[in-house]
């Protein structure tokens, strides 16, 4: 293929730029240790500029190229400017089946290391893929289930790394992406791996670049659509997973580096892989010197991966104009079937169901022996006190979550939407993270963080929606790129080191053991306030989706009613994340549930969905408390277990042309 030389001039200059940048850096980096070198009194500090500074800038450059070169290949062969290895999940998918392997077979890291890197990172592809293979690979259903895959193995795998600290320290640091280094091992395995590979992309080139010309012409030139997808599929899985396994998730370097490329006018899809990978390496050097340079002697302990990912998601959201949509979402079939009972009947089962639930939750439990018992004799009485205060608090998180997602889904117009993939719930875990770091307040305090952090969450999204007029698609992404940057700044703030990570760790993973009567009190009436509030505005709410025309045609004022739904879901989103945690997925399953149980508007829909959601977090917490008795899992991660896979379940069933 013929490449313009002006074509690569703007390539060129920023890999220059960004070089010389990391390079200069590097360099302040490297004079204490170079001043010392002549001195043979000082052979420790040559030790460690040859075997920890020089390897650790190696492996920048080795990785980012390797990433870069990943996230290229992956736009390329899936035609979707968003695609790389974080927003599809393939990171997140190695670095969980690494923790997950730590804690159980260890043993198989000695040799097999990148072997279950790989399993974790093609399994992740294999979902994401086969989602996006049936709604024709649309650029919006890749990057929306692979950023939700992605953010329920990275809350996974930390809250796996927080219950096991004692055996998975360590990994908290490097899952985030440390490319601090002791030896130069790490980046001579992956610069053979990265060249190996890089040979292999030269040979399918020419029926990359094809695909250009759109399916019908490229499999007319003698291109084989399915084979090519599936080996260029794997070349960008394997390098994903080979730096994964070796550093940890460095994130969005592999959506970064080609989207500079390509504004600088890497057009071609040869010079888009050529120039890639060169960009990406002087990105990473550049990124992680300056990180160096500023946090001193906490370099080291600062995962670059998190920082990466904080000025990658302002770029998601940057790009978010730019992406084509070929499907949209449409409302569910619940909403149009017939009914053979009016909305009386699904409620009063789903209260009766509750019922029951907190009759066993309450009284069902497990002896010292670990066997069942009934909370019954002498120490009843303080088995319940401690027992109801978190089952009551369980079950008002759950109602107010369930609630926040059906005002969501209906002003959306989304039956995806939900605090948890909105982002709403990482604003109020990065309030709470600022109260607990800056200033330590008690729970009426924290609450108050949490709340200004759930709204400014809200704010950017609804700022950065109103160009496209609020389309479900880009309210949907902009709050997942929101949720990876919050994630990561609340990643940078617990590799400090400080004892109040430990904190803000328990609290992420949605546990409700600290839970007290005065917490649960206060919960309860919150609850009750914000969701009586949420069913006075039904009318609001049966209306709106009906359309901006016919809203504002019967009174509805669209933008005050708009705004004040947004702020009432914050609220109820930031009360409910306090107890359990921003991960549960509540908040989509509860709504949904309703909808199919025939309850189409508002009031009993909303009435559905607390019940229900209230039942859903009662029976984690209950599974929680009981399943690995003595010890207890949390109540959020068990929701959240099984929420996620619900989403892709919801995404797989919901087939669009």
């Amino acid at each position: 293929m013929m490449v313009s030389r002006r074509d690569n001039i703007g390539p060129a200059i920023v890999f220059l730029l960004l070089i010389g940048g990391g390079g200069v850096a590097s360099w302040f980096l490297a004079v204490p240790a170079l001043s010392e070198m002549g001195r043979p009194d000082y052979d420790v500090t040559r030790m460690v500029f040859t075997y920890s500074t020089l390897p650790r800038l190696a492996t920048a450059l080795i990785a980012g190229a390797a990433l870069a070169l990943s996230g290229a290949l992956f736009q390329q062969v899936l035609r979707n400017p968003l695609a790389d290895p974080t927003t599809l999940g393939v990171s997140a998918g190695a670095n969980l089946a690494l923790v997950v392997t730590s804690l159980f077979l260890p043993d198989l890291l000695g040799a097999g290391r990148d072997l279950v890197a790989l399993i974790g990172s093609a399994t992740a592809a294999v979902i994401v893929v086969s989602l996006g293979a049936r709604r024709g690979f649309s650029p919006y259903s890749l990057v929306l289930s692979g950023l939700v895959l992605s953010l329920w193995c990275g809350g996974l795998s930390a809250i796996l790394t927080y219950l096991n600290q004692r055996y998975l320290s360590s990994l908290f640091i490097w899952g985030a992406g440390s490319l601090a280094q002791q030896s130069w091992v790490i980046p001579l395995s992956l610069l053979w791996k990265f060249g190996a590979i890089a040979i292999v992309c030269a040979f399918v080139m020419r029926p990359l670049s094809l695909l250009d010309l759109g399916e019908s012409s490229s499999t007319a030139l003698g291109v084989r659509l399915v084979r090519l997808r599936f080996i260029v599929v794997a070349l960008a899985v394997a390098l994903a997973a080979f730096v994964t396994s070796a550093v940890g998730v460095i994130g969005f370097i592999g959506l970064v580096a080609p989207t500079i490329a390509r504004l600088s006018g890497a057009r071609r899809p040869a010079q888009l892989i050529f120039w890639s990978p060169l960009i990406g390496a002087g990105l990473l050097l550049f990124a992680d010197s300056v990180l160096q340079l500023a946090a001193g002697g906490l370099g080291d302990f600062l995962p670059t991966g998190a920082v990466t990912a904080i000025f990658g998601s302002p770029l998601l959201l940057a790009l978010l104009p730019r992406l084509k949509i070929r499907h949209r979402l449409q409302q569910s079939p619940a909403f149009k079937r017939s009914r053979r009972w009016d909305g009386t009947a699904p409620v009063i089962i789903a209260a009766a169901g509750l019922l029951v639930l907190l009759t066993v939750s309450v009284f069902l439990g497990r002896d010292l022996n670990g066997g069942w018992a009934l909370a019954s004799g002498e120490f009843s009485y303080d088995v319940l006190a401690i027992r109801i205060p978190k089952i009551l608090a369980a079950l008002t998180s759950g109602a107010m979550l369930a609630v926040a997602g059906s005002i969501l889904q209906r002003l959306t117009g989304n039956e995806m939407a939900s605090p948890e993939v909105l982002g709403i719930s990482a604003g109020a875990t990065f309030g709470v993270a600022i109260a607990l770091f800056a200033v330590a307040p008690g729970f009426s305090g924290q609450f108050v963080f949490a709340v200004a952090g759930a709204i400014s969450v809200l704010v950017v999204i609804f700022a950065s929606s109103r160009r496209s007029a609020f389309a479900p698609e880009r309210v949907l992404l902009a709050g997942i790129a929101l949720s990876a940057m919050v994630d990561a700044v609340v990643g940078v703030l617990s590799s400090t080191g400080d004892p109040r990570a430990v904190l803000l760790m328990r609290w992420m993973s949605g546990s409700t053991y600290l839970i007290e009567g005065s917490t649960a009190a206060t919960e309860v009436a919150l609850g009750a306030v914000l969701i009586a509030v949420s069913l006075a505005v039904r009318r609001w709410l049966d209306i709106l989706p009906l359309g901006p025309s016919p809203s504002a045609a019967v009174g509805v004022p669209l933008a005050k009613s708009r705004f004040a739904l947004f702020g009432l879901a914050g609220l109820l989103t930031a009360a409910a994340t306090l107890t359990v945690g921003p991960l549960s997925f509540i908040g989509l399953m509860g709504p949904h549930l309703a909808r199919e149980a025939g309850l189409a508007r508002a009031l009993p829909q909303m009435l559905g969905a607390a019940l229900i959601g209230g039942g859903l977090m009662v029976a984690a917490d209950f599974v929680g408390r009981t399943i690995v008795s003595p010890y207890q899992i949390p109540a959020g991660l068990v929701s959240a277990l099984i929420g996620a896979p619900f989403l892709m379940l919801l995404m797989r069933k919901r087939v669009v042309g």
